[in-house]
């Protein structure tokens, strides 16, 4: 699979994150539960916010603000909108890959997107998104405006179409009950170094490979030191 990926940067990009990429094929239905998975999302919420130190929380916001993007209010990273979730006693569960994407979320402070691989291919682009550019991020059609927020593209007719970032993913390439291939992007902050991200990724492919069953996975961190 790592011969098939290819994920591009742009410069300005590539001075703020490294992308830790998971990717899976033949997991099991999305719908399937895995006590693994509750055991660990459930260690996570007993130790609580603390186990996220705030140089992480504060570093992840440094690198989502640039340009007229400010992390706050509704625009926050999604993995703050997890923890918010989880005090209140609402944590989503989704499906397999995806609770496995929040539970790493959670535990790291680190923002990630989980993808349907068919749906995205395997060419992505990491940027900023641009002036006017927008997509819908859930069922009811509700939008996410990107200009200036970092965005993960995939390539639709040689144009790089955003599809995800670290506050919301776009409905067009979400998991589905038929999924079988999944990618996931975990946004890491560059002063928080490549070990880091190296670590969280790898975190994430265990998790996948203990809790969805997959045929195969392997993993890679993009962006250079």
């Amino acid at each position: 699979m790592r011969d098939k990926l290819e994920i591009s940067q742009d410069p300005r990009a590539a001075l703020r994150v490294f992308a830790g990429v998971v990717w899976a094929e033949g997991v099991v239905p999305v719908t399937s539960s895995s006590p693994l998975l509750d055991a660990e999302i459930a260690r996570i919420l007993a130790v609580g916010e603390g186990m996220v130190s705030p140089g992480v929380r504060d570093a992840v916001r440094a690198m989502l603000r640039y340009g007229t993007y400010k992390p706050s209010g509704r625009a926050k990273p999604a993995s703050e909108f997890l923890w918010r979730a989880a005090g209140e006693g609402n944590f989503p569960r989704v499906s397999g890959p995806v609770d496995v994407n929040n539970a790493v979320s959670l535990a790291s402070g680190l923002p990630g997107s989980i993808f349907d691989a068919e749906l995205t291919g395997m060419r992505l682009h990491l940027r900023h998104g641009d002036p006017g550019e927008s997509y819908v991020f859930n069922p009811s059609g509700q939008s996410i405006d990107l200009e200036d927020l970092l965005v993960v593209c995939r390539d639709v007719g040689g144009r790089w179409e955003p599809c995800g970032n670290p506050v919301k993913d776009a409905m067009a390439t979400k998991v589905r009950d038929e999924t079988t291939s999944i990618l996931g992007v975990l946004y890491v902050p560059r002063e928080l170094g490549r070990a880091i991200a190296e670590r969280w990724t790898a975190r994430y492919v265990e998790l996948i490979e203990q809790c969805c069953a997959p045929r195969r996975t392997d993993m890679a961190v993009f962006g250079a030191d």
